[in-house]
C-alpha cells in the first residue's frame, strides 16, 4: 500500500492501469474529450477497466459545457469526474451525484487566486488537483503556498515532482498532501518503461 493518496492522470493503456492498480494507486484518470491527445474511447475504457478492481475510475474533461459532459459520461461508468471550470461544480453535483475533482492550473493562477478558489469551492469537491502544463517547478515560494493549502483543503499536487526525492520532501513536509502523476504511452503494445513513476510509487510505498 502507498502512504499517500495518489492519482494517475491521462491513463491510455492497460500496462499503466494494471501497474498502478497493483501498486495501490487510489485513482486512475481517463480523458473523455475527443479532441484530447489522451482521449480514451468508451470501448477502450471498457477493455482496460475490465482488468481492474478496487480502483477509483475518474473521467477527466476540460469541457466547459456541462451538458456535453453529462452526455459523454453516459458512456463511461466512472466513480468520479474531474473538471476545470469551477462554475459548473454545483450543477454537476446535483446532476451526477458523483465526487468531483477540480483541476487548477498552476500556470494560470497565482497563489492568492488558488487560495480563493479553494476557499470558495471547498465542500463542492473531493480534491483540488494542482497541475502544470509548463513544467512549473516546486519553488520554495510554492512550498509555502502548499503549506497553507494542504493544511485546510484536500489537495493533490501534480507538478514539480521531478524525482522520488522531491516527492519524499513534499510528503515529509505536508502530512495531508496527495500526489498526482501522469501516465505515458507504451513503447509498443504490452511493453512499458515506467521510469520515474516507478521510482516515485516505490518511494511512497516504502515510507
Amino acid at each position: 500500500m502507498l502512504s499517500r493518496t495518489v492519482k494517475v492522470s491521462n491513463v491510455t493503456n492497460l500496462s499503466d492501469a494494471r501497474y498502478c492498480a497493483g501498486m495501490g494507486v487510489e485513482m486512475l484518470g481517463f480523458s473523455i474529450d475527443e479532441d484530447s491527445p489522451n482521449y480514451i474511447s468508451p470501448k477502450k475504457f471498457e477493455d482496460i477497466c475490465s482488468w481492474l478492481a478496487g480502483v477509483n475510475l475518474v473521467a477527466e474533461t476540460a469541457q466547459t459545457d456541462p451538458q456535453a459532459i453529462l452526455n459523454a459520461l453516459s458512456n463511461y461508468p466512472v466513480h468520479s469526474v474531474q473538471v476545470e471550470t469551477p462554475g459548473m461544480l454545483h450543477y454537476l453535483r446535483s446532476e451526477l451525484n458523483l465526487p468531483l475533482i477540480l483541476r487548477i492550473s498552476a500556470d494560470l493562477y497565482g497563489a492568492d487566486e488558488i487560495s480563493s478558489i479553494c476557499s470558495r469551492y471547498d465542500g463542492e469537491v473531493s480534491y483540488f488537483l494542482l497541475e502544470s502544463d509548463n513544467e512549473t517547478s516546486l519553488t520554495e515560494a510554492w512550498m509555502h503556498v502548499l503549506e497553507n493549502l494542504t493544511a485546510e483543503y484536500p489537495v493533490l499536487v501534480g507538478f514539480g515532482l521531478d524525482n522520488e526525492n522531491r516527492v519524499s520532501e513534499l510528503t515529509g513536509r505536508f502530512p495531508n498532501v496527495g500526489i498526482a502523476l501522469r501516465g505515458s504511452e507504451e513503447i509498443r503494445p504490452g511493453y512499458k518503461d515506467f521510469g520515474s513513476m516507478m521510482d516515485i510509487l516505490e518511494a511512497l510505498e516504502e515510507q
